[in-house]
């Protein structure tokens, strides 16, 4: 196989990873909708959130592995990181308030098992655009596959606040998972904008 060949066929490889995660995404924003509107979760809406920004952070590495160049790839970072850093601005707010106001979500076991659901399959995902931009040396790739794996320890934290809500009436878990992902969300855009 030819370099050229390889090539085209790491980025279909990427294009194919990016579009498991910007379908899944798709799906999860509609779910996590319905999820909070029952349980009112500040968590699991800012995970809704963070599937939005998946969602565009997948729409900006299939735009940028269709046409690679230098500019391209500081316009995808640049507009990943902004969006993580909105993100973390509106969870902070939420999460302050629903804890200054002893905000009480109402967990129910659809909100568990879709985030346990998505931890696994971003954690899947993550590894295999590790791979993929590995072997293309494509920062933007690698990049939305660090924004994958933290969006399955999101998952993961989430899933942890709702358990822990549901099992034993901690209210407050929920907050503090929201509070988790403000963390995350600053960490990547920093790293973002660094690099």
């Amino acid at each position: 196989m030819t370099d050229a060949a390889r090539v085209r066929q790491l980025r279909a490889a990427g294009i194919g990873l990016e579009a498991i995660t910007l379908a899944w995404n798709v799906v999860g924003v509609v779910v996590l909708l319905v999820l909070v509107l029952q349980s009112t979760s500040v968590a699991l809406a800012g995970f809704g959130l963070d599937s939005l920004i998946e969602i565009g952070a997948s729409t900006v590495v299939i735009w940028e592995l269709t046409g690679t160049d230098a500019a391209r790839q500081r316009v995808a970072l640049r507009l990943i990181g902004w969006a993580f850093l909105a993100l973390a601005a509106y969870l902070l707010v939420q999460s302050a308030v629903a804890l200054v106001t002893a905000h009480r979500p109402v967990p129910g076991p659809g909100g568990i098992w879709w985030t346990g659901a998505t931890a696994v399959v971003m954690f899947s995902l993550a590894a295999g655009k590790w791979r993929v931009g590995r072997a293309l040396h494509n920062p933007v790739l690698l990049t939305e596959g660090r924004v994958t794996l933290i969006d399955g320890i999101l998952a993961t934290a989430v899933l942890a606040g709702l358990e822990l809500d549901y099992a034993f009436g901690w209210w407050w878990a929920d907050p503090l998972a929201g509070l988790v992902i403000v963390y995350y969300a600053i960490r990547e855009a920093v790293h973002i904008f660094r690099d």
